[in-house]
């Protein structure tokens, strides 16, 4: 396979990987910007939030991410 087949084969499977996290995201009920562990306060005139678990969480499927498409790099040269 060429470089671009190679290519587009992983950001397809990359892909696939973050839709099937979303979608179990949804199920289970979790919307992000709004889970346990994110940050607001709400004071009047004056809006305060730091999603802190949202972003572990997509700072871990973006490493989840690379480490897959690490994997398939090996796998598929």
């Amino acid at each position: 396979m060429g470089f671009l087949e190679r290519l587009f084969f992983k950001v397809g499977l990359l892909l696939i990987f973050v839709a099937f996290v979303v979608f179990a995201l949804r199920k289970l009920g979790m919307q992000p910007g709004k889970l346990p562990g994110d940050i607001r306060i709400s004071k009047e005139g004056f809006e305060f939030w730091f999603p802190l678990t949202t972003s572990l969480l997509i700072s871990g499927l973006i490493t989840g991410g690379i480490w897959l498409f690490r994997l398939f790099d090996r796998f598929f040269k």
